[in-house]
């Protein structure tokens, strides 16, 4: 495969290079776009020296197969033509083309399918707390589907890119140090605080932050009737979400078929002992593959609902690594 990266020296795009090489992914060459201001860096991936080349409006991806993106909406949507035009499938990881009807989002454990069909040669890469939300969902809504979710997000800076993670470290030693906090990628001071506001506010009270839960997770489960409400948190985590959800089923389950389903389920792992360190948490979970779920409880408001706690990495599962397991499935269902 000839492979691209837009984006390549972003934290996302850092990561791609790493997963493409943990996963063993098929490379025959590989080309890396960025900003003018990334142009003519050196990258050493495997054992090959990369230039990063300037992201122009012009054929240089004649002859890519896929091209991973995570360069911001702004840049997917202005180069989308000129990343696809000569047959390149473009796996974008903005929040570009997500609700495009002629784009699939797609998680692999939950739609892969989806990923052929693509009329635009673009797949959309989901949010990414929503991509840990309906992995988990998905083990539950094949015992029974699901009708409503309530979800409360706990997001790490990593959220905001590698400059909200420098943020959060910076802040930390500034207050060590009796010195005023830098405050610019987050509208408040993130570290020793929590901040429930993610993305803009929309006119019904939601950030989209939150509203990209709600659509998105309808789209991916193939359930326009799912009930989805959330609230999206930012704290002072460097890598890995977590999220607190509560999900009513048509008919009740128990928790040991809920346990089990999570167990069968391909990319989950379930950590769910009543003990100290017996459930996943963002330190332990950071730069790991699967979802992985705990805290599996009855809600005790409703004989048909289920509580469980679910963490992933943002950048890895989050991000580059669905969008790298999209190329994977579908190398592996075309043959």
């Amino acid at each position: 495969m000839n492979v691209a990266i837009v984006g390549a020296s972003g934290a996302v795009g850092q990561e791609f290079l790493r997963v493409l090489d943990e996963q063993n992914f098929p490379v025959d060459e590989l080309r890396l776009f960025g900003s003018s201001r990334s142009a003519g860096k050196h990258v050493q991936w495997r054992d090959r020296d990369i230039v990063i080349e300037e992201l122009q409006d012009n054929d240089a991806f004649k002859g890519v197969d896929i091209a991973f993106v995570s360069a911001g909406a702004s840049v997917s949507k202005q180069y989308a033509d000129t990343i696809t035009r000569h047959g390149a499938l473009m796996i974008d990881n903005s929040s570009a083309f997500r609700m495009d009807e002629d784009v699939p989002l797609v998680v692999p454990e939950v739609n892969g399918m989806d990923a052929f069909n693509t009329p635009r040669r673009i797949i959309a890469n989901p949010n990414c707390t929503t991509i840990q939300m309906v992995v988990a969902l998905n083990a539950i809504h094949k015992v029974s589907p699901i009708k409503r979710v309530h979800v409360a997000t706990y997001q790490a800076a990593s959220g905001a890119g590698a400059s909200g993670m420098y943020e959060l470290e910076q802040q930390m030693k500034q207050i060590a140090n009796d010195e005023e906090p830098t405050v610019q990628k987050f509208v408040s001071q993130l570290a020793y605080n929590v901040i429930p506001h993610i993305d803009v506010f929309t006119d019904n009270g939601y950030t989209k932050e939150e509203m990209k839960m709600y659509n998105e997770t309808k789209k991916i489960m193939h359930a326009p009737h799912l009930d989805v409400s959330a609230t999206c948190v930012r704290v002072p985590v460097l890598r890995a979400h977590s999220e607190a959800v509560w999900a009513e089923t048509e008919e009740p389950i128990s928790l040991e078929r809920a346990r089990q389903a999570f167990e069968e389920e391909d990319g989950i792992v379930l950590m769910d002992r009543c003990e100290a360190n017996g459930y996943p948490m963002p330190l332990h979970i950071a730069n790991l593959d699967p979802v992985y779920v705990g805290r599996v409880r009855k809600d005790l408001s409703n004989p048909n609902g289920l509580s469980f706690w679910v963490v992933a990495d943002q950048i890895k599962k989050g991000a580059a690594l669905n969008a790298v397991q999209i190329a994977q499935f579908m190398l592996n269902h075309s043959k």
